[in-house]
């Protein structure tokens, strides 16, 4: 079970960058370009993931960045940013709640298809 966790203190501080960057892009998007919260957040999501999936790759998981693991974790992660915000507009929920939540859920679901499929260790 340790195994499985190993590094997600360092993912976790990595990812107090990532929300950072996401909410505040979430609020510009929603509040000066008027997008929905579903687009806000996706937009938003991909802008902060990029960065955070970078640093991951180098000091949490030490593994190369490649294209097609970007582009798994981001088809991955990404789905369950605009679910996550078309829920909320369904739902007319507040935009701090949609980025609470996304940010909650995607600390733990991100962390895990990162170690799980996305940076995965050879087997021996």
């Amino acid at each position: 079970m340790t195994r499985l966790w190993k590094g997600f203190s360092r993912y976790t501080v990595i990812g107090i960058a990532n929300t950072v960057i996401h909410w505040q892009l979430f609020f510009v998007f929603r509040a000066a370009f008027e997008l929905s919260q579903a687009v806000s957040n996706l937009l938003a999501f991909c802008v902060a993931a990029s960065f955070s999936f970078y640093v991951n790759a180098i000091y949490t998981f030490a593994m190369p960045a490649s294209w097609p693991r970007y582009g798994l974790f981001m088809l991955c992660m990404g789905g369950l940013s605009l679910g996550v915000g078309w829920l909320a507009d369904r739902w007319r929920l507040p935009g701090l709640v949609t980025v609470l939540v996304f940010s909650l859920l995607s600390l733990v679901c991100g962390f895990l298809l990162s170690r799980w499929v996305v940076f995965r260790e050879p087997g021996p």
